[in-house]
């Protein structure tokens, strides 16, 4: 296992050791004395899944307190690019944000602590991301960012995404409520 530097220090990009023959692969996704020696120690209550189109944009999505989550994210299938946010108000790096492309190919794995908002666009059709979370799912403590926020200034790479009526309505980031 590799550990890829972010901009973000709290982000962690995980490069898996995969191994591969004439059949196939195998590598372990998660581990949990592996993720611990990382810092990744709270337990994994929910895992999702979604199937995307290309250009479908979800995010930027996060869960409040008592509700906040960790995010263990990566691609099955396809490709995306993944965005973290820092929205911790008494955090150096509050407002700033990181992206990193994983792929169904690369298996790169990305841990998004809790306080941070995340999003993701599909690179591909059929692309299928998959995370496990730390926290249970909450409507009531639901937070989103909109994708397209001139303060944070995120380049997606794409100018007209596929985005849900939630994600359309989504605040400013200077309006939404933050850790």
């Amino acid at each position: 296992m590799e550990l890829i530097p972010t901009s973000l220090p709290d982000v962690i990009l995980i490069k898996p050791d995969v191994f591969g023959d004439e059949r196939g692969y195998f590598f372990e996704s998660f581990h949990t004395e592996k993720f611990a020696l990382l810092g990744i120690t709270d337990p994994f209550v929910q895992d999702n899944e979604s199937k995307s189109q290309k250009d479908v944009l979800r995010g930027l999505h996060y869960q409040l307190e008592p509700f906040a989550q960790g995010k263990l994210v990566r691609v099955i299938r396809g490709a995306v690019l993944d965005i973290a946010v820092d929205i911790r108000r008494n955090s150096p790096t509050f407002g700033k944000w990181v992206s990193m492309k994983l792929t169904g190919e690369n298996k790169h794995i990305c841990w998004i602590p809790a306080g941070f908002a995340h999003g993701f666009v599909t690179l591909e059709d059929d692309t299928v991301f998959t995370y496990k979370c730390t926290g249970l799912y909450n409507k009531a403590s639901e937070g989103s960012i909109r994708w397209n926020d001139p303060e944070l200034n995120i380049n997606w790479g794409i100018n007209t995404p596929l985005l849900s009526e939630k994600d359309l309505s989504a605040p400013l980031f200077r309006d939404a409520v933050v850790f």
